[in-house]
């Protein structure tokens, strides 16, 4: 059964019932279904049948029963989605999985370990380059507050980021005549941006204005939520598969489930893949620093420290998985992400709101973005090859396991 036509009916009748599965799931959870543009009475019949956990898992077994042994891309996807439906029923039942654990069944993938000493090296290099009195947390957030985008310039800077990113995919990826998206600002969240995906190769883009948001978090928010990030990884998902193969699963985003990895990970390399570090530095020199009213000489220096507060990203997985398995206790946690992660002490306490919240989805971000780039990377060293593979990547149906070497 390896070579069976992916567009086989067998394909087309498991699909069908992992979307109505995962439309079932949202029933119990409020987070669970991120996206859905498929048919309204599929989502009518949802609610009505109010099904229970228990029906779910066995209809989901049914479901991967039916798949066999098929191994085409698009087999391959289901049964790695269906296999985090389970994880997920169960978990909303009380079982209690370990973080690695977690974020295998969810999200097909496990995050290296670090110790607090592989972090406090880092964290010595960036005392070097902020030297002075008080804690390395202190001063890095004391040279930052210059770098806060003022309420009112706010939306001016967000533009002509997401404007520069929608600029460079165009080169290399040509996107549906229609797409837009809405940029709307919000607060009391625990995430600082969001994509909504409507359907129709339309988003709204969310940023949450609860804390300072700092100029470097313009080109990173423009990329990740709109371009080349979410909006499009959705817009191609919705033109190359839904529309143009009939692949109905497409129609629905579970939030919990191998498709997070993919979706954040691409988003987060698609910052690095849209502007070098030169490029970058450049664009927010001429063009963010005079829109946000901030010196541009203070530029470079900057961006030296967010490459080296870069590598600490996986203190974040670190700290997540020590809090969540009772490791840490909530002050410890607070500690280590003022102290060793470097974060202000109002970001340390949203960033624990995050994993309450969110679990294991933490690890999507930074070990998705390094097996995204990884596997871009291996595609082509040209820059026209690995937008030709991160395009690719988007719009097929590509499981986190099958991005490793």
């Amino acid at each position: 059964m390896t070579h069976t036509d992916s567009n086989s009916p067998s394909l087309a009748g498991v699909a069908e019932r992992y979307v109505k599965l995962v439309l079932a799931m949202g029933r119990h959870d409020a987070s669970y279904v991120d996206a859905y543009y498929g048919p309204p009475e599929w989502q009518a019949a949802a609610l009505e049948q109010q099904q229970g956990l228990r029906d779910i898992q066995a209809a989901t077994n049914e479901a991967l029963a039916l798949l066999g042994d098929e191994s085409c891309l698009r087999a391959n996807n289901l049964r790695k989605q269906l296999q985090a439906v389970l994880a997920k029923a169960e978990m909303l039942q009380g079982v209690r999985l370990d973080f690695d654990t977690e974020s295998a069944r969810l999200y097909d993938a496990v995050s290296p370990h670090h110790s607090r000493a592989h972090y406090e090296q880092l964290v010595s290099e960036i005392d070097a380059l902020l030297p002075g009195a008080g804690t390395v947390s202190d001063r890095i957030n004391a040279f930052r507050r210059q770098f806060i985008i003022p309420a009112d310039k706010l939306r001016a800077v967000m533009d002509a980021a997401i404007r520069a990113g929608r600029e460079r995919t165009l080169q290399y990826i040509a996107l549906p005549e229609g797409e837009d998206f809405v940029l709307e600002f919000v607060t009391d969240k625990p995430w600082s941006g969001y994509n909504w995906y409507k359907g129709n190769y339309q988003s709204v883009i969310q940023i949450n204005t609860d804390l300072p948001i700092y100029i470097d978090r313009a080109v990173d928010l423009g990329c990740h939520e709109a371009y080349p990030g979410h909006h499009v990884y959705n817009v191609l998902l919705e033109r190359d598969l839904v529309r143009g193969r009939g692949w109905i699963e497409y129609c629905i985003y579970p939030l919990y489930s191998p498709q997070s990895l993919i979706a954040e990970g691409t988003a987060n390399y698609g910052i690095e893949l849209s502007f070098t570090e030169a490029e970058r530095l450049e664009f927010e020199q001429q063009v963010l620093y005079p829109l946000a009213g901030i010196d541009p000489a203070l530029a470079p220096r900057y961006a030296q420290l967010n490459s080296l507060l870069a590598r600490l990203s996986y203190a974040d997985n670190d700290i997540a998985r020590q809090y969540l398995e009772g490791g840490l206790t909530r002050e410890e946690a607070l500690e280590w992400l003022v102290n060793v992660r470097l974060y202000p002490a109002e970001k340390s306490a949203q960033r624990l709101q995050f994993y309450d919240a969110m679990g294991a989805y933490v690890i999507n971000y930074n070990l998705g973005q390094d097996m995204a780039k990884a596997y871009v990377e291996r595609q082509g060293a040209t820059r026209a090859a690995r937008w030709a593979a991160f395009r690719d990547l988007m719009s097929s149906p590509r499981v986190p396991s099958a991005l490793r070497a």
